[in-house]
């Protein structure tokens, strides 16, 4: 690869080279730095374009003699699968020596592993060593990117997968068994599949919760991925309250976290119910789980910083495409 060129990674290229066992090495690092301070990102600023339609940019530095750039997204309604979005942009990752360009990488698809990566270990920092059962709650990119993550951190004898359509649960359900080897299987009843579970993630494009806290036994861990702004809410308040929150970023959680700014506007919870980051857990300056009957929750927002790890990644680990 000569390094005076601009490398460039579409689609398929990262879902090549970016292998998930990789990813979540990668982001465990970026998590951990982002907590300690050595790297540096600024909040996601959106520009809304009308109703399902986003336009938002990230970004972060990795350090002081380390990568730095951004990520360019539009965030739109997909209008062939109702409930469900795309993300469509570029990474874009410049060298610290002379500041120059030198990679772009789909942004699509990076979001799409990188998320997974970074849910996986959170899922490794705070479920419960024995956690046997895993429900997937959505049947969309992230459902499928998340299937080929978690097991790489939790050993898994069933796993669930609830989805509004029933039909492309059974179909996401056979292709993780064929493909994946994956004790996988459609859930029809989600209040009865998530008491069974012992980890759950939501990854939906649901505007209003679609996960009751009522429903979750004590010990259970849940990852809430899919909404990443004000405004749409997966689960309900009672969740956020019973559970032991923790952020990626207690500055963007403050900002966009929309299951905590409604507990929080309901007066359910205060701005101390945010415990910690998971970059201080994995750096054991705060506790994570602290009981196998706790239950933990991580919310996922997504940070520039974990794309331009894995962009790093791709470039400096990666042959000219």
């Amino acid at each position: 690869m000569r390094r005076d060129e601009l490398t460039i990674f579409d689609g398929a290229a990262v879902r090549n080279n970016l292998d998930y066992r990789s990813c979540i090495a990668v982001v465990r690092i970026a998590m951990q730095a982002l907590s300690a301070g050595t790297t540096r990102q600024l909040l996601r600023t959106m520009i809304h374009m009308g109703e399902g339609r986003t336009f938002a940019q990230m970004p972060g530095a990795l350090g002081d003699a380390d990568m730095f750039g951004a990520k360019i997204i539009s965030v739109f309604a997909d209008p062939d699968h109702a409930g469900t979005r795309r993300h469509r942009g570029l990474v874009l990752l410049f060298e610290p020596e002379e500041g120059r360009p030198v990679c772009i990488a789909d942004a699509e698809q990076i979001t799409h592993i990188r998320t997974a990566a970074a849910t996986a270990v959170a899922t490794d920092a705070l479920a419960r060593p024995d956690a046997a059962t895993l429900l997937l709650i959505g049947t969309g990119g992230q459902a499928r990117t998340h299937l080929h993550a978690l097991p790489l951190v939790r050993t898994f004898d069933r796993i669930l997968i609830w989805g509004r359509d029933p039909a492309k649960a059974r179909a996401l359900a056979e292709e993780a068994r064929a493909s994946l080897g994956l004790p996988a299987e459609a859930a029809v009843d989600l209040p009865a599949a998530t008491g069974q579970a012992d980890v759950i993630c939501t990854l939906t494009g649901a505007r209003e919760p679609v996960l009751l806290g009522e429903w979750v036994r004590p010990g259970t861990h849940v990852n809430l991925v899919g909404s990443s702004g004000p405004g749409p809410v997966e689960v309900d308040t009672a969740l956020v309250a019973r559970a032991r929150y923790i952020a990626d970023s207690r500055a963007s959680a403050l900002d966009a976290a929309a299951e905590f700014l409604v507990a929080r506007e309901e007066g359910a919870v205060t701005d101390a119910h945010i415990v910690g980051e998971i970059g201080e857990v994995l750096l054991g300056r705060i506790e994570g789980r602290r009981s196998a009957e706790e239950i933990t929750l991580y919310k996922s927002l997504g940070h520039a910083v974990q794309d331009l790890a894995a962009a790093a990644h791709l470039y400096q680990n990666c042959e000219a495409i």
